[in-house]
């Protein structure tokens, strides 16, 4: 007597499978890393739009003309004031980063900050 015999087993197709499976998830973290860098980057724009309007409403220009040039440095849409108290001068550049959207359009935009403080030397000259 003889036994029927199964058709035997392959591996074919699997790794394509397995990269089928694993390809959106890749892409998904790579997305999700670039707009991290993307956010990373706006902040360090903010930290330095602050830090410039601060040092040249300090050194005596005019608050329109170091807040036209935070925004410059500062990344679209975002927003640069300046304060004097107590001797100094204060500069606060605020923005915000939209998420990547598409698979990511649940997560919120991130907003970005950065407060910048100096002596104000026409304080300080006298």
């Amino acid at each position: 007597m003889t036994w029927p015999t199964r058709p035997r087993r392959t591996d074919r197709g699997a790794v394509t499978a397995e990269l089928a499976l694993t390809l959106p998830i890749l892409v998904a973290v790579t997305i999700g890393l670039v707009w991290l860098l993307a956010v990373g980057a706006a902040q360090v724009r903010v930290v330095d739009a602050a830090r410039e309007t601060a040092r040249a409403v300090a050194r005596g220009d005019s608050t329109a003309e170091a807040v036209a040039r935070g925004q410059q440095v500062a990344p679209p849409g975002s927003t640069v004031t300046v304060s004097r108290q107590d001797g100094r001068v204060v500069a606060v550049a605020s923005g915000r980063v939209d998420g990547p959207g598409g698979l990511f359009g649940f997560l919120p935009g991130v907003e970005v900050r950065a407060e910048a403080v100096t002596l104000d030397e026409d304080e300080v000259g006298q």
